[in-house]
């Protein structure tokens, strides 16, 4: 926690210099990086956000959008990752659509040998080269939604990016 402070102030030293000057008069892109860094709480339980963010969702709904960035800060544009991470021992997998062409990347693709029970109790059906290909399944589950899907990847005062997720929930 201490360290998000340390990065949040470091942020706002940059966006703001050494004017004086409030975090509301931060250029627009400079804000949405200082909410959409701001975890405990999240840019919606913070005041100040709520106008700079809900204005930053209006204009993403608009033709020609352009991310507004914090060039002082060398974050750039964020980025986005609908989904988490699958577990150890399986893989993405890609759903279909109706037409049978590969959709989203929804799913957690783990290989399974569903004959192991039958040969662990004896049975010996099973040719020298590996076993029976009959056995071999691929067993999906859903790949779970992130909360937070966006992220910026910021600097800290030692030039290593750190990654801060956020949502654009309102």
């Amino acid at each position: 926690m201490r360290h998000l402070l340390y990065t949040a102030a470091g942020l706002a030293a940059l966006a703001l210099g050494s004017t004086g000057a409030k975090a509301q008069d931060a250029e627009w892109g400079c804000q949405i990086l200082l909410c959409a860094a701001s975890q405990s709480p999240s840019w919606q339980g913070v005041p100040y956000c709520v106008p700079p963010m809900k204005k930053l969702i209006s204009a993403m709904a608009k033709p020609g959008f352009d991310w507004p960035v914090c060039h002082q800060a060398k974050a750039g544009e964020p980025g986005r990752q609908e989904y988490e991470e699958c577990p150890k021992g399986t893989k993405v997998g890609y759903s279909r659509d109706r037409d049978g062409f590969r959709g989203e990347p929804d799913q957690c693709v783990k290989t399974v040998d569903v004959c192991k029970e039958r040969r662990d109790q004896g049975y010996r059906r099973f040719n020298e080269s590996g076993g029976d290909s009959r056995c071999i399944k691929e067993v999906a589950t859903s790949r779970p939604r992130r909360q937070n899907p966006w992220f910026f990847d910021i600097p800290n005062d030692k030039g290593v990016k750190e990654r801060f997720w956020f949502n654009l929930n309102t």
